[in-house]
């Protein structure tokens, strides 16, 4: 899969050269974006192929609930640095929702508790998870790449970048039955995150797509945010890379692993 530097996100002149493509529609600029799920989201990648399948064991399954506990912590992270940059409030009442799914509010502990849960019931140290103490130096980078992203980029981009969620529901649609069947070790009580996100992640990616449609006036703007969601896709892809090199194959681990 080839990738795509943040850098290829910077905004840029039209170069006269090459007069202005026609802006696309917005079905058609839908599914643009859908088309770079279709080819790129990390449901493809073999870490999940594998997990779906079954064929992960206890120590493989853990890992990947250890480093991607890395990703959902910085979520709220990233999705503040977005409304410090928005400026109409109606925007700003509408994605706090976001924060609270995972900080949580009043009866819901939010999603990184509904995370840390999933750990302790697939038999990890919540303290274990929680601190991060197991989270490859590929993960890091990948997510720490994200919030860079977020942070040096429009408001349009970033929001972009989040559009990962349109592929979202069918990847926790096709997980739960798995682990269901494949890793009845994992206590019942552990999967109330993924059941949340069938219902979050479609609230939250038609805002998100309403929003980057209207912000697209020009066929420039509309290939930047295709530009943006590839690369988000892009750092799913990473994040797995690094579990798979460390805990599938080879088996790598990293110079100073504790593990």
């Amino acid at each position: 899969m080839s990738t795509t530097s943040t850098a290829d996100l910077a905004e840029h002149p039209e170069h006269p050269e090459h007069p202005a493509q026609p802006v696309l529609s917005p079905e058609e600029f839908t599914q643009r974006l859908r088309a770079i799920g279709a080819q790129g989201y990390h449901d493809k990648h073999p870490f999940h192929v594998l997990m779906h399948a079954g064929k992960l064991s206890k120590r493989q399954l853990r890992a990947w609930i250890e480093n991607r506990f890395y990703y959902q912590s910085m979520i709220p992270r990233k999705d503040a640095a977005i409304m410090a940059r928005i400026t109409d409030p109606d925007v700003r009442r509408a994605w706090i929702q976001r924060i609270l799914d995972h900080d949580g509010r009043g009866n819901d502990p939010g999603g990184i508790h509904k995370w840390l849960v999933l750990g302790e019931a697939a038999g990890l140290p919540r303290e274990d998870v929680a601190s991060f103490r197991y989270v490859l130096p590929g993960v890091r980078f990948a997510v720490d790449a994200y919030l860079t992203l977020v942070q040096s980029h429009s408001l349009m981009l970033a929001i972009a970048s989040s559009l990962t969620e349109l592929f979202a529901p069918a990847l926790m649609a096709q997980r739960l039955p798995a682990f269901d069947e494949h890793y009845p070790w994992v206590k019942k009580k552990g999967l109330e995150y993924f059941r949340v996100r069938l219902e979050q992640a479609p609230r939250d990616v038609e805002y998100g797509l309403d929003y980057v449609i209207k912000y697209c006036p020009t066929r420039e703007h509309q290939e930047q945010a295709v530009a943006a969601l590839r690369t988000k896709c892009n750092i799913l892809w990473s994040l797995l890379d690094a579990v798979y090199y460390a805990h599938v194959s080879p088996g790598f681990k990293p110079p100073f692993w504790e593990g």
